[in-house]
């Protein structure tokens, strides 16, 4: 599966039907959510039945297309079944308990209630919406795809305006000579990454540079008066310069994961837990911008592409071990170099990314994507970490260059 954005050009009413739409799944799912808090004991199969119920009381509801009211009710039930898989899991802290929606930003429709014109440059929507025809801006074509590869149609909204999402299913892999190279990755906050050969990537800080923008922006927001037709303007310059940081910060680790899933066949790094990292207020924000998220998602998703093995490493003592004798060597975040008694002496991350690498590489004649306890060794240690790679890939964004 692949997704192919397009920017979409209308009207001014065109946009307001998007919005009335986008509004309209919002308003289904969190029907659906209340309904489920009210029967526990519902399923997908009752929230369907519900919704049919809902289409029937409230006119608005049965302007949109029937099949994009289920999606309201497949992503009310998502968060459901999130919920209860993390509470049987025994996950520690919060379960991720459904919520109501406040802010929708998407509407989805399925193989109904939109068609494409002869030269696929422009979209038609069919339902009593009323959004009609959009035209499409992008350098994607969509004459290369038959019209049953298209899944779903998705509509977006973002602060520069309104997209269409086509997910198209296709074969995208790719095969790729194999380069006999291996190589462990050890993420940071002052390099982007170190790999095992010494080599490291510069920490580009994207939040960094434009956050004297976005406190300029945010002043032009706090002065305005609460509801008016100015704050929301300021509102959404604010938007937009956020969602700019955002995607630099998604094509650069776009197109480094890219460049280094295509230079090596084993590829190692480290099984962070980002929610956990930034509950330190000190390092939270250079964490956040550092997109190590975005990097592991793209290097998966790269992996499969290309067909790469992949492979995730607790990052416990990776750091403190030295990867000369084997001995740790306790050192606090601000001691940059690794000096051992055995009188090896070599960058931290450098260190910790030799670790890595050896950790993975105990996993000879596996392929796919593995997570590694560095407590044990051999291939009886390694868990397969397919089942959240499908979904992300599934989902991504495929390589756009559109954004």
């Amino acid at each position: 599966m692949i997704v192919l954005e397009f920017k979409a050009k209308g009207k001014t009413t065109q946009y307001a039907a998007v919005d009335e739409a986008i509004k309209t799944v919002q308003f289904v799912r969190n029907k659906c959510i209340r309904f489920w808090m009210d029967n526990r004991s519902v399923g997908q199969k009752e929230l369907y039945r519900y919704n049919t119920a809902l289409r029937a009381e409230y006119s608005f509801a049965s302007y949109l297309n029937s099949h994009a009211c289920q999606v309201g009710v497949e992503r009310a039930y998502s968060s459901i079944a999130r919920f209860y898989d993390n509470c049987k899991k025994g996950i520690p802290g919060k379960k991720g308990y459904p919520r109501f929606k406040k802010n929708n930003r998407s509407a989805e429709y399925k193989t109904s209630g939109w068609k494409l014109s002869e030269t696929r440059k422009q979209i038609i929507f069919t339902d009593k919406k009323g959004i009609g025809k959009l035209k499409l801006k992008g350098t994607w074509d969509l004459n290369f795809y038959q019209l049953e590869q298209i899944k779903r149609v998705r509509l977006v909204r973002r602060a520069d305006g309104y997209y269409v999402q086509f997910l198209v299913s296709v074969d995208n892999n790719v095969v790729a000579q194999p380069t006999g190279k291996t190589i462990g990755l050890d993420v940071g906050l002052k390099e982007f990454y170190t790999d095992s050969n010494g080599h490291s990537e510069p920490n580009c800080r994207f939040y960094r540079a434009g956050e004297k923008r976005l406190k300029f922006k945010q002043r032009r927001v706090s002065r305005k008066q609460k509801g008016s037709t100015n704050r929301r303007k300021a509102i959404n310059k604010l938007g937009r310069v956020h969602l700019r940081i955002s995607r630099q910060r998604e094509e650069h680790a776009k197109k480094v994961a890219r460049c280094v899933i295509k230079s090596y066949d084993l590829v190692a790094y480290e099984d962070l837990r980002i929610k956990n990292l930034v509950k330190n207020h000190c390092l939270a924000k250079s964490i956040n911008d550092a997109g190590w998220y975005q990097f592991r998602k793209w290097l998966e998703y790269f992996g499969v592409k290309f067909g790469r093995t992949t492979v995730a490493v607790n990052p416990a003592y990776t750091s403190q071990k030295c990867s000369n004798c084997g001995a740790l060597v306790k050192k606090s975040l601000s001691t940059r170099t690794h000096v051992c008694e055995c009188g090896f002496v070599l960058d931290r991350d450098w260190n910790a990314a030799i670790n890595i690498l050896r950790l993975a590489l105990s996993t000879v004649g596996h392929t796919g994507t593995w997570i590694l306890d560095p407590n044990a060794s051999g291939d009886s240690t390694s868990t397969h970490a397919g089942e959240i790679l499908c979904e992300q890939v599934d989902s991504m964004n495929e390589e756009s260059s559109s954004l």
